[in-house]
């Protein structure tokens, strides 16, 4: 028999229910309200009472309003059908809802139970398999899609029988398992997993470094993110955040995105809404809409629900990692996940840290990153979930509690500086500011050295050199005027732009230049850097400018011709030349 409250309290979305037996952390209820059922979770239980998020508006609710446990925590429904769907935090399919407007205790399936998939099996009867192991795939959207053991499903199962090629709806039975008791265990497509309950599938080895290519150069080149790595992006409002996680989504290496909207309601969703569909998927020659999922916080949703939203897209980017597949999942923003735990943290009445955000926020956004990550599976295939979140600092303070607790969980930094997005200068990641800690990695340097070169880490702290030299330059510049330095301080400082303005810099709107292949990037610093290493003669100030801007501009042709085409190829010969008039026997 389940179990059955009565609600004692309300505060906004927090609400006391007095139970009649046992629950659980986590565990989900539905509050009955005129007979629409409300859903809730339970996230604090002292005695008989349990402390509940409701993840709808409770106007109207009102004291000993009845209350059932569910007995199973907050889930996700896993099954082919997921690609292309948008869905709010709770996994409802927003394309099945009614109105503009949600209407409370109204939930949709996640999956089409009607949809007939074409089915190829994978085991075979006598098979011995675990949690996790693959029994058949289907296609979708043209990925393969893997029919799974069950994750919940614990020890090892034989195969009895496993379906034939053929069309199945998902529920329809695919497999039967023999347990160790000897029982048969019916197997479809579908299957379920709590949110907050990270999924197991994979063996404990050591895992490899290799680079994700994002075809973003100030990525890429200066602060690489690894396959299976996390990053976040902070900076103000309007810096290009969003944007930048736009331009990853559509040209990084990965098979499947997933993006979780946990926070930004307006333009940027709006935007990935009519976006997407039309947006040319360049690894596939399909839409990239295709191998995305979208996971968006409602404008009715109250706060906690932003919560719910990323731990969903986690578990389904999990989901499709078990499938041997690389999964880039994408967050905007976790500041409004954060003031979501804030919130509900302040009506518990619990103890506030630091700008009123819990104590253990730092440890939450820890357990959250450590998600993401390269995986080998049982059968020794191997997948991968990088995650980059966006972080969105009030007045653009990157010392402020989110932040800085997103930087000990994070290895990768691209802040994101005021300066360079009014001055035009995007992606407007600050170079200097900005890190990557698997440079440091004695995995990830091997790795390199065979797959780029063994002169690739020393060219990029050759960079990074150059252009903090150029920025103390130019600080020096702007105190003391034009005329009050060396001309070399200039020929510093303009050195130091050449590489902003050819490997920071990229136009988004270019299709060649939207994307730059590591090998391109290794070329082309090569080349800025055999530039920044020759000596140069010039009179004044002046002359360094306007020559140094040629040379920009040389380059930035070179950056919008065909790698190594005739028309890049003559622009470098018309660079050398104009090397050549200054460059110091």
């Amino acid at each position: 028999m389940s179990t059955k409250g009565k609600v004692k309290g309300i505060i906004a979305n927090l609400v006391i229910v007095k139970a009649d037996g046992p629950v659980s952390q986590n565990e989900i209820c539905f509050i009955q309200l005129g007979g629409t059922g409300l859903m809730a979770e339970v996230i604090k239980v002292i005695g008989e009472d349990a402390y509940v998020q409701v993840f709808e508006s409770t106007r109207n609710l009102k004291i000993d309003d009845e209350v059932s446990f569910t007995g199973h925590m907050l889930e996700v429904t896993l099954g082919p059908g997921i690609l292309s769907k948008n869905y709010d935090g709770l996994q409802n399919d927003l394309d099945k809802m009614k109105g503009v407007f949600l209407k409370r205790g109204e939930y949709t399936s996640a999956l089409d139970d009607d949809k007939e998939w074409d089915f190829k099996p994978l085991a075979k009867p006598g098979d011995k398999v675990t949690a996790g192991d693959w029994l058949g795939e289907v296609d979708e959207n043209g990925m393969p899609h893997k029919i799974m053991v069950p994750f919940a499903y614990t020890g090892s199962y034989q195969v009895k029988s496993v379906a034939g090629e053929g069309k199945y709806k998902i529920k329809n039975t695919v497999a039967v398992l023999i347990d160790t008791d000897n029982k048969d265990v019916e197997v479809s497509m579908v299957q379920k997993w709590p949110v907050k309950v990270p999924i197991r599938a994979f063996k404990e080895k050591p895992r490899p470094y290799k680079l994700l290519e994002t075809g973003v150069r100030t990525i890429d080149t200066l602060n690489p993110i690894v396959e299976g790595g996390t990053g976040f992006i902070p900076g103000p409002f309007g810096c290009g955040k969003t944007v930048l996680q736009h331009a990853i989504s559509k040209q990084a290496e990965a098979d499947i995105v997933i993006v979780a909207a946990c926070g930004e309601r307006a333009n940027e969703v709006v935007e990935i809404f009519t976006e997407f569909p039309e947006l040319e998927d360049v690894r596939t020659g399909k839409k990239l809409m295709e191998r995305t999922t979208i996971i968006a916080n409602t404008s009715n949703m109250p706060v906690a629900a932003r919560e719910a939203s990323v731990y969903t897209a986690m578990t389904l980017g999990e989901y499709y990692r078990s499938m041997g597949l690389k999964v880039l999942m994408l967050a905007d923003s976790t500041s409004r996940w954060a003031q979501a735990l804030r919130e509900m943290s302040n009506r518990l009445e619990e103890l506030p840290g630091p700008d009123a955000f819990p104590m253990d926020l730092p440890a939450i956004i820890s357990n959250f990153y450590s998600r993401a990550g390269y995986v080998i599976l049982n059968n020794g295939e191997t997948g991968s979930i990088t995650f980059i979140g966006t972080v969105s600092p009030a007045g653009g303070n990157l010392k402020e509690p989110v932040t800085e607790s997103t930087k000990k969980a994070a290895r990768c930094f691209y802040a994101l500086a005021q300066p360079r997005a009014d001055s035009k200068r995007y992606p407007a990641v600050d170079p200097i500011d900005s890190y990557s800690k698997y440079l440091e990695y004695p995995e990830f340097s091997e790795y390199i050295e065979k797959t780029i070169s063994d002169k690739w880490i020393d060219q990029v702290n050759k960079a990074k050199t150059i252009l903090q030299r150029g920025k103390e330059t130019y600080e020096q510049i702007n105190i003391l005027g034009d005329d009050g330095v060396p001309v070399d301080y200039h020929v510093t400082f303009w050195k130091s732009e050449v590489i902003d303005f050819i490997i920071l810099q990229q136009d988004a709107f270019d299709k060649i230049d939207q994307s730059t292949p590591v090998e391109r990037q290794e070329y082309m610093l090569e080349s800025l850097l055999d530039l920044c290493n020759t000596d140069f003669k010039f009179e004044s100030f002046t002359e360094v400018d306007n020559y140094f801007k040629r040379i920009i501009n040389q380059y930035k042709q070179m950056n919008y011709s065909e790698f190594k085409s005739e028309k890049f190829n003559n622009f470098e010969k018309e660079l050398q030349s104009i090397i050549e008039e200054r460059r110091v026997a």
